[in-house]
This record gives structure tokens, C-alpha cells and sequence, in this order.
């Protein structure tokens, strides 16, 4: 790649020019400036004013050339007519050049014709788009996909942060649907890839320099064996820079973050003995949860609340309590916060709605700035609380949960909240801790990631989000965790209305799901698409062990189920081991002759559990075998209990013998499989009943994520 150092001061002075002028975006000879003081190869060209100086440059630059207008009001120059290519002749430039000058003030009388770019003909090769925009979670993000004229309706694009690395550029030119075309196809060449990946880190360099720079759009790019050339430069400004976000170290959040997950003491703030109030409910959950801190009711029209000394001021509570749960109107909120920072206690969760969500963005913007004078981290508002079970600790008007495991779970709605609260409790899923979001006036996802990330009582994150506060400390935050345990996401609200007023087709491209899609992927985080895949990712993820490499082995029952299984496989990014003749040999000695060895393994129906037993320890014991896919058909002849008994029994023996491999299980049967199905989840083997998609989605997740861990 092109290490020449880039000239800043050069596109410093254009910018300056053009926004000085009041303009939104450069013309073509002021993008030509920019893109040469970045190295990003563009073909010669030059500005003819009239039709002889058109016909003189063509003649220097050499034959064919191409000519398109330059005028500040004229972004889309095909649609105003304004673009003549392969012209080879000083007749058809004449000609070309009249003709393009009269087609735009047709199409627009008032835009000032600067004159016409006289552009040398780029060579032949594969077209495709590299640009950038301005995402409002993300910031600066590069885009690159296949090019030219059905650029938006292909729309075959894949989006990183900016500046990129070589490593993203390369993943990015593997990552588009038509990657095979950049490899070459029917006899064709493959493009330059190191010269492409080059030419999105400068283009994403570029942007991440100057935060004027909307957007770029290079479109068509010409890639081809002998290198890349932009044909077309479209760069857009804008003066606003967004307000800078309060930012918190590391140590800081884990210090906030310790004392809210792990109090000593709580104050709750509106406390009650009415049943009904939600200030009850806090307080019956805390004291019925058993958790073994100091509670602190506050209600300055009581004394005692549920058997506890009741303090007309959080001012009035002994000691330091590390959070102060609000059970009070909003309205109210302000001034009991600015006594909860005079107190010195770092923590707010904050429950009352009647916030930023109903329009009240006034009252939301003055409680964060109470927050951020006084040093108190809010949680909320809006929210349904918040659990941390190794605490035994419930802060929350919602139905308790005590069940302790390693699965932290969050969301941003109160209705999702329970909606996890449920399936953890009809699952048994052990959880960690579940926190509510809401408004996210404050703490956010990177702050619970962040905290979860070094939580030993924490195995696996589950974050349900409609939008992201400050998308690149989410992605830091995530890329620091992902290594050490999973993270999972569900992120709500897929459309595409952000790209509505874009002023380029990178803009165009850039819906919110496209790059929320990509930029999580590039953080390493699972995205689930709905929330039942989210929850069951989280139950499943900490029961199986990492797969130490991608050969898979489907062993079933029935011959249906094998292929579904397959095709579940291939849907979830795995693929079936190819099974060597040895091997083959092994299994087939434990089936019968009208089953079928290969991959899946087909023992058939009728087989009694000594063969389902040989046939998994073959499975388990074969190193070149890295992952299980099992497929049971509920018989008489081996029972469903059985199935899971003696499968539970022998991944134990193999798992205590130090060999650790993902079982999966597929139960097809009358509803004592679900029995079974629990039976196994309990005893680290995933197991669903009536489904052959889940077990293996839930496999393809653990794939995903050893994968981002770098542990494949």
C-alpha cells in the first residue's frame, strides 16, 4: 500500500474556501485538490470554461476523454444531464460540450456553470463505490460495495468505523455478496486487492481528518489487475460538530459501577407502607429478597416503613449509601437529586417516568446536568430497576427473581424486562444480573459492558437496545469483552430511515440497520435477530464448551432430521466435516447396513441406546470431530429419558476426561422429549424439543463468537 504521508494543509484550505463561500459541497476541481493530497488516484483532468478550451485540453490529455459539468448546484450531474463519456474527437467535444452546457440550464436556470471537467477516461475494470458518511451512533464510517449505475439497488455494501485498517479494508472487499467478481470470474482477472484495501483506509483516513467532511462518494471506482481509479469524486460539508459527550474512564465506571452492583447500603427515595406505590413495592422487594445491607427508607411524612426508621431527607441517612433508588414523581426528581449529590452517593436509579420519552427533554437535560455536577451516575429514567442476584439484592416494583448464574441480561424497555424476567424463570436460566435502561440519561450499554466484562459472576452478556448513546465507546467497550465472554445483541428498530436525506449513494446506502448489522460485527458482539434467539443465546452460550475447530458431525435418528440439520448448519455460517475413510469405516460398524454413514450419520429409527451411545462416543472421542449435532426420534426402543440420560452421562465422561466439545441436540417426539430437552440443557448439552433451527443456531452463535474471540 501507497505510505505517502497525506497533505492536510492542502484539503485545509479547500475546505476553508469552500465553507467561507457558504457551500455545502465541493465542486469537481476542489474534490480533484483533495483527493490528490490524500494519494487517491484520480484520472487527469482540467476545467474548460469554453467549448476551444475543451476542445485544447481534450487534445492534451488525450483522446477519449470524458466531459461533466461543474456547478455548485448541481450534485447529481447524470440526472441534469451534465455527463458526456468516450468521446474521441475534437467534433464530438465541441458537440458534447454545447450540448451538456444547455441540458443543465434547462434543468436548473438558476445553477452557475463554473465550466466543464474535461476527465481522461478511466481503463476498464470492475466498478464499485468506496465513500463515507457521518452516522449519527457511530460517527465516521467508511462504505464499500459494488459501483456504477445500480449502486442502490444492489445495494451489495458493507460498512466499518473510520479511519479503517488494512485488516478492515480486506475483510470489507470479503464481505460484499459479489466477492467472488473481485477474485476474478470466467477467465477474468482478479482486481488489486492490496491497491483497493489501500484505497478505503485513505478514503476512511480522510473523513476521520476533518469532521467538516459529511460525506465522500467515489462511484464508479475502477478496479482492475493493474490498480484503482475513482471516476467520479463527490465530497459534501457541513459546520455542525456534534456536542461533545461527558466521557468516563475506565476506573471510573468500574468504581460507579462496583458500588451500584455491589451496594452496602440503599436509600429509597419515596419509600411507602401503602401497597400500591411503587415506593412499597422497592422496598418489600428489597426486604424480602434478603438483601443483607443497610435499607434506608425516605419520606418526609413517615417514621417507620416496613419496620424501618423512615428519614425526612436522604440528608438525614447515616453513613454513605452507595445508591439511591427514586420512587417519586418526576417533577420532583431535580431537587431530591441535588440532595443525593450533596450526600456523596455516586449512584441514581432513577424509576419515574415523565421524562425525555413523553417530551419532557427539558426536565431529562437538568437532571443530568445535577448528575454530572455532583458526580452521580444515573440509571434511567424510566426504568423497572434493577437486579443483582449474587447481591441478593432486588431493587425494583416488578416480581422478584433470586435464581443466581452467570448471565447478565438488559433492555432498554420495561416490557422486554419482564419478558427476559419470565423466560429466565420457566428456563431455570441463572442470571447474574438484569438491569433496566430506559431513557439512558446516563449510564448506558458500554458502562454495564464495561462492568460485566470484569464481573466473575458473569459468564455472558444479553443486550436488548433500540438505539446506541455513543456507538464507538459501545464498540471499544464490547472489543475489550468480547475476548473474555460472549456478548449478545438485540437491537430493535431495524429501518432504513436515516439514509431518507442522503446526498450521495454512500449516504443513501447507510441505513441504520445496515450499519449497526456490520459495525457490530466488526465489535464481535452476536447479533440475535429477534428476542427469543436473544434469550436463548444467552441460556445456551456459558453450557457449552468453545469449539476448537469447524468440523461438525450430525448423528440422527431419522433421516429428515439429518437434512434439516444440514441445512441449518449452512444457515448459521458452519459446515459438515467431510468424513475420511477411516472414520467412515468406524461408524459404519456401529449402524446398520440400511442406515447410511458419511455426514450426517444416519443410525435410523429403530436402533436401541447402545448404538446412540457408540456412535456418540465415536463422535466425542475422534479429535478431527470439534462440535455435535444431534438428531432423536422418540421411540419405545430407546425412550427420550433414556436418550438424554446416557447422552448427559457420556459428554460428563468425556468432559471429565479433558475432552470439551458443543453438543447440540434435536428432540423430535411426544412431549416427554421437553422433559428430556431440560434434562440435558441442565447437564451442558443444549437440547430443544420439536425444532431442528434452534439447536444448531445456538451453535452457530458459540462459532461466532470464538471466532471474534480470536479463539479459532
Amino acid at each position: 500500500m501507497d505510505s505517502t504521508e497525506p497533505n492536510q494543509q492542502a484539503v485545509r484550505a479547500v475546505l476553508d474556501a469552500a465553507l467561507a463561500a457558504g457551500r455545502t459541497a465541493l465542486t469537481a476541481p476542489e474534490g480533484k485538490a483533495v483527493t490528490d493530497a490524500y494519494g487517491i488516484p484520480t484520472p487527469a483532468e482540467a476545467l474548460a470554461e469554453t467549448v476551444d478550451d475543451a476542445v485544447a485540453l481534450a487534445d492534451r490529455i488525450g483522446f477519449p476523454v470524458a466531459l461533466k459539468i461543474v456547478s455548485p448546484e448541481i450534485l447529481h450531474k447524470t440526472e441534469a444531464g451534465g455527463v458526456r463519456i468516450g468521446l474521441n474527437s475534437t467534433a464530438e467535444v465541441r458537440g458534447a460540450f454545447l450540448s451538456i452546457v444547455t441540458n443543465v440550464r434547462v434543468y436548473d436556470p438558476k445553477a452557475r456553470i463554473l465550466g466543464v471537467q474535461v476527465q481522461q477516461m478511466v481503463p476498464a475494470g470492475t466498478e464499485v463505490l468506496i465513500g463515507t458518511v457521518t452516522d449519527p451512533t457511530f460517527g465516521k464510517i467508511v462504505a464499500f460495495g459494488l459501483g456504477g449505475v445500480l449502486v442502490e439497488v444492489l445495494k451489495d455494501v458493507t460498512f466499518r468505523l473510520a479511519p479503517a485498517t488494512r485488516d478492515d479494508a480486506l475483510s470489507m472487499l470479503d464481505g460484499i455478496r459479489a466477492a467472488e467478481i473481485l477474485r476474478g470470474v470466467r477467465g477474468g482477472a482478479a482486481v488489486d486487492r492490496e491497491a483497493l484495501a489501500g484505497l478505503v483506509v485513505k478514503v476512511s483516513q480522510l473523513a476521520a481528518d476533518f469532521p467538516e467532511i459529511a460525506e465522500v462518494d467515489l462511484n464508479p471506482v475502477f478496479a482492475s489487475e493493474n490498480g484503482v481509479m475513482a471516476a467520479d469524486v463527490r465530497i459534501l460539508l457541513t459546520r455542525e460538530v456534534p456536542a461533545a459527550r461527558r466521557t468516563y474512564t475506565r476506573e471510573e465506571i468500574l468504581a460507579s459501577m462496583g458500588r451500584l452492583m455491589k451496594p452496602a447500603s440503599v436509600a429509597v427515595i419515596g419509600a411507602s407502607g401503602e401497597q400500591g406505590k411503587i415506593g412499597n413495592s422497592v422496598m418489600r422487594n428489597l426486604i424480602d429478597g434478603g438483601f443483607p445491607g443497610e435499607i434506608h427508607p425516605v419520606n418526609p411524612k413517615a417514621d417507620d416503613i416496613l419496620g424501618r426508621k423512615a428519614y425526612k431527607s436522604v440528608m438525614d441517612v447515616p453513613g454513605e449509601p452507595d445508591v439511591a433508588v427514586f420512587a417519586i414523581p418526576a417533577k420532583l426528581v431535580p431537587a431530591a437529586l441535588e440532595e443525593v449529590g450533596r450526600k456523596g452517593i455516586p449512584n441514581a436509579v432513577l424509576i419515574p417516568s415523565g421524562f425525555a420519552e413523553s417530551g419532557e427533554h427539558e426536565l431529562q437535560a437538568r437532571i443530568v446536568s445535577i448528575g454530572e455536577e455532583y458526580g452521580v451516575r444515573l440509571l434511567g429514567p424510566n426504568i423497572y430497576g434493577y437486579y443483582s442476584t449474587w447481591q441478593d439484592l432486588c431493587a425494583t416494583f416488578c416480581t422478584p427473581y433470586d435464581v443466581k448464574g452467570g448471565v447478565a441480561l438488559t433492555s432498554q424497555s420495561g416490557g422486554i424486562g419482564m419478558a427476559i424476567l419470565g423466560f429466565a424463570r420457566t428456563t431455570r436460566t441463572g442470571v447474574s444480573a438484569i438491569v433496566g435502561l430506559g431513557n439512558k440519561s446516563d449510564l448506558d450499554e458500554d458502562d454495564l459492558l464495561t462492568w460485566f466484562g470484569e464481573d466473575p459472576n458473569t459468564d455472558c452478556i444479553a443486550m436488548h437496545l433500540e438505539d446506541l448513546k455513543d456507538g464507538r465507546a459501545f464498540v471499544d467497550a464490547a472489543r475489550a469483552t468480547v475476548p473474555k465472554k460472549p456478548v449478545v445483541v438485540l437491537k430493535a428498530g431495524r429501518t432504513a430511515a436515516g439514509a431518507r436525506a442522503a446526498g450521495s449513494h454512500t449516504g443513501a446506502l447507510a441505513g441504520d440497520d445496515a450499519v449497526y448489522d456490520d459495525i457490530l460485527r466488526q465489535a464481535g458482539v452476536i447479533r440475535a435477530p429477534g428476542l427469543g434467539e436473544m434469550l436463548e443465546y444467552a441460556r445456551a452460550l456459558p453450557v457449552m464448551p468453545t469449539p476448537r475447530g469447524g468440523n461438525v458431525v450430525i448423528i440422527t435418528g431419522a433421516g429428515g432430521a439429518g437434512v434439516l440439520l444440514s441445512d441449518a448448519l449452512v444457515d448459521n455460517g458452519l459446515s459438515l466435516m467431510e468424513i475420511p475413510p477411516d472414520l467412515d469405516a468406524a461408524f459404519r460398524a456401529f449402524i446398520p447396513p440400511f442406515g447410511s454413514a458419511g455426514n450426517p450419520v444416519d443410525i435410523t429409527g429403530g436402533e436401541p441406546p447402545s448404538t446412540y451411545e457408540a456412535t456418540i462416543r465415536l463422535g466425542l472421542e475422534d479429535p478431527r470431530i470439534h462440535a455435535l449435532v444431534l438428531g432423536y426420534w422418540h421411540t419405545i426402543v430407546t425412550p427420550p429419558m433414556v436418550f438424554a440420560e446416557l447422552t448427559a452421562r457420556v459428554v460428563a465422561e468425556f468432559r471429565a476426561r479433558g475432552i470439551h466439545k458443543p453438543v447440540v441436540a434435536s428432540l423430535a417426539g411426544d412431549v416427554e422429549v421437553e422433559e428430556a430437552c431440560q434434562y440435558l440443557f441442565e447437564r451442558g448439552v443444549v437440547a430443544y424439543p420439536y425444532t431442528t433451527e434452534k439447536p444448531v443456531a445456538a451453535l452457530g452463535a458459540k462459532y461466532r463468537w470464538a471466532r471474534a474471540a480470536g479463539l479459532l
